[in-house]
């Protein structure tokens, strides 16, 4: 098969449409998993009976099992059970989801890499835990953890290609459609890879950026 141009100018339009659903799928994907994967950092941190051993044990088990698989059972067997929603809304919080059990564990790592003294002050000057996490304890850890969060958004842009099995749009299922109906796959899966790469390109060499500004203090 010989690269025709015409054609793929032609499904430009197509891809970067494609594209701008991927875009959306990780931005909301990542503020869900931003916010969960904190909310269980904290609890596991706090060792509330019952509670932290669950969360534990849901950060253990959608680590342990493939993104696909929770995505198919979202979709196709929720519903049966009378939970049900569209194609777009269930990859969200699906990946979200999936990708909260990660940042959780990164969390976790910032909060452990706070500095015992900062606890023993926080407990000296009698504050409330409230005050103490937020004013204290996660503004120092979440800095810390910045640069591997930035790679987990990345790595969810390229993952959220999966989402194509559940009728999501974006920019693979696009390019599969595309290459479907022309029955013309070399133009369109080398334009949504190369689309691919010129997002997550720039977005590495921020992270990388950010890696340096945000590093420890020797």
């Amino acid at each position: 098969m010989i690269w025709d141009n015409a054609f793929a100018i032609s499904i430009i339009p197509m891809l970067l449409k494609g594209l701008w659903v991927t875009i959306q799928l990780t931005l909301l994907g990542t503020l869900i998993a931003a916010v969960l994967g904190l909310v269980a950092a904290v609890i596991r941190r706090l060792n509330i009976p019952v509670l932290s051993p669950l969360v534990s044990f849901m950060v253990i088990f959608i680590r342990g099992t493939p993104l696909l698989i929770q995505a198919y059972v979202a979709f196709f067997v929720l519903p049966i059970y009378g939970i049900s929603f569209n194609a777009f809304t269930t990859g969200v919080v699906i990946i979200g989801i999936n990708y909260s059990a990660y940042m959780a564990e990164v969390y976790r790592s910032g909060i452990q890499g706070v500095p015992a003294g900062q606890w023993e002050a926080a407990t000296a000057l009698s504050l409330p835990p409230v005050r103490t996490w937020c004013r204290v304890i996660l503004p120092q850890a979440v800095r810390t953890v910045i640069p591997m969060l930035g790679n987990y958004l990345i790595q969810m842009f390229k993952d959220s290609a999966v989402l194509s099995a559940i009728t999501v749009v974006e920019l693979m299922a696009t390019a599969q459609s595309i290459g479907t109906s022309t029955y013309r796959y070399l133009e369109p899966l080398t334009m949504a890879g190369a689309l691919f790469l010129l997002v997550s390109y720039p977005a590495s060499r921020l992270v990388n950026k950010m890696e340096r500004r945000y590093a420890p203090k020797q």
